[in-house]
């Protein structure tokens, strides 16, 4: 009778402990992996200031309780720390009543959020649209930042705090109209169209969309015009094949993810040619809702798909996880070239690179298969990359012949190759680990493992 009492008095004591009193952990990202839009909206605009950011709070687990994704009576703010206002870095509260049919207050975009606030619940997650954020910080209005850290907070109904996390809120201005070199104004622009039956190029600002149809800004356009996407693609498909001629941008160079550190990826590798782009528009693919899938069989296939007829960006799975929350932001996969990218996972986990340590959410090691199938391994030696349980010469040829002759990915469970520790597999550390075996340099570290880590 006293055993059932106590276990009583414990199973209530559980139940009322104060949210406050556990472990949770915040993950954010921003949904597309950058943002850009024009700086001055006096002749034409393309996109205005507007950034999202998303995010998830989760309740981290123990050897008795698995970990919970949470919103129920929480509140998750954000703010850009250096960039507290965006007037008089573009001028977009000049126009924005023309261009959108909306006055703003100063420092307030699309969506009537500022550059800090609260974000939204939806479903199991957070969400902050229409960011009005530019690239340039409050300490240098002169050369662009694109990659600033946000922060994001999370705190209970008791306004106790919980956790908090940094992650990039990317924006650049590199619409590249007349500094790539294509366009002499954007006055010309506009004159090109003189001859569009009820167009008048004198009629400033004019919004791109408002004629030809935008799935990002959600505008219908006019009837028998295609949308902005197809004819901006094709009409430049016969002119250039580079990306960063529009797209940020020959300095921002968005694409900054390991399928280009380490895989040579391109632009195109995922999304054809600029020509191709367009045809595939003409052909009736939906531009900014029908995108490069991970899980086609030329890429990682089924096991690694997105989530059925959803983008990489919107498709969630282990635990109700968005795919972003531990792989991150589309052209910002992690590691990123960008240190700033790397700096959530470097802090919850201890090393930059996808979200794979189960101590992370779980607080412990988990039994059984993980995401994509994976199962938690023993405890490795880094730089072991043929998996024999040390490091030696073995190790060196079968990075070199992964390095330099397109071998075989390191084994499952072993250590990844990255033996100097920076976001890419190279000769780099080729070198490291031939220094260490054979003339007594610095021990690899890979990841550090000090912990479990998860199978590739």
């Amino acid at each position: 009778m006293k055993r059932a009492v106590l276990l009583a008095c414990i199973v209530a004591c559980l139940l009322t402990v104060p949210v406050s009193a556990q472990h949770h952990i915040i993950i954010a990202w921003n949904d597309l992996g950058m943002h850009c839009s024009n700086k001055d909206f006096s002749t034409l605009a393309v996109l205005p200031p507007f950034n999202t950011v998303v995010a998830q709070v989760i309740r981290v687990g123990d050897s008795l309780n698995l970990p919970a994704v949470l919103t129920h009576n929480l509140r998750v703010t954000y703010e850009i720390p250096g960039n507290t206002y965006s007037v008089d870095k573009t001028n977009f509260w000049d126009y924005e009543d023309l261009l959108f049919g909306v006055q703003l207050p100063a420092n307030v975009g699309l969506t009537g959020n500022g550059l800090s606030g609260d974000l939204q619940q939806v479903a199991n997650y957070f969400v902050v649209t229409g960011i009005p954020v530019t690239p340039f910080t409050d300490a240098d209005l002169a050369h662009e930042d694109p990659f600033q850290l946000g922060w994001f907070s999370v705190y209970d109904d008791s306004a106790q705090w919980l956790a908090a996390t940094h992650t990039v809120v990317p924006v650049s201005n590199e619409i590249n109209c007349l500094s790539a070199g294509c366009h002499v104004s954007e006055q010309a622009i506009l004159d090109e169209h003189a001859e569009e039956a009820l167009f008048d190029p004198a009629a400033k600002p004019i919004l791109c969309a408002g004629c030809h149809a935008s799935n990002a800004l959600g505008t219908p356009g006019l009837p028998g015009l295609p949308s902005l996407s197809e004819a901006i693609h094709k009409h430049h498909g016969e002119i250039t094949n580079d990306c960063y001629k529009c797209h940020p941008g020959p300095v921002t160079q968005c694409l900054r993810d390991v399928m280009a550190t380490e895989h040579g990826f391109v632009c195109q590798t995922c999304h054809g040619s600029v020509a191709q782009v367009g045809a595939s528009i003409d052909a009736g693919r939906k531009p900014w809702l029908e995108e490069p899938s991970c899980g086609s069989a030329a890429c990682h296939g089924p096991v690694f798909a997105e989530e059925p007829g959803s983008l990489y960006r919107n498709s969630r799975g282990h635990g109700g996880l968005f795919c972003s929350a531990c792989h991150g932001s589309p052209h910002a996969i992690l590691p990123s070239r960008e240190n700033r990218d790397n700096v959530q996972n470097l802090t919850l986990q201890g090393h930059p690179g996808t979200l794979h340590e189960c101590e992370v959410c779980h607080g412990v090691v988990p039994a059984g298969a993980g995401p994509h199938g994976v199962s938690a391994c023993p405890v490795r030696v880094d730089g072991d990359l043929d998996e024999s349980g040390q490091v030696s010469s073995s190790d060196v040829i079968y990075l070199v012949n992964f390095v330099f002759k397109g071998g075989v990915d390191p084994r499952p469970c072993a250590a990844n190759g990255n033996v100097n520790y920076d976001p890419a597999v190279t000769s780099a550390d080729v070198i490291h680990l031939v220094n260490y075996v054979f003339k007594g340099g610095v021990p690899p570290c890979d990841v550090c493992s000090d912990s479990p880590m998860l199978c590739p």
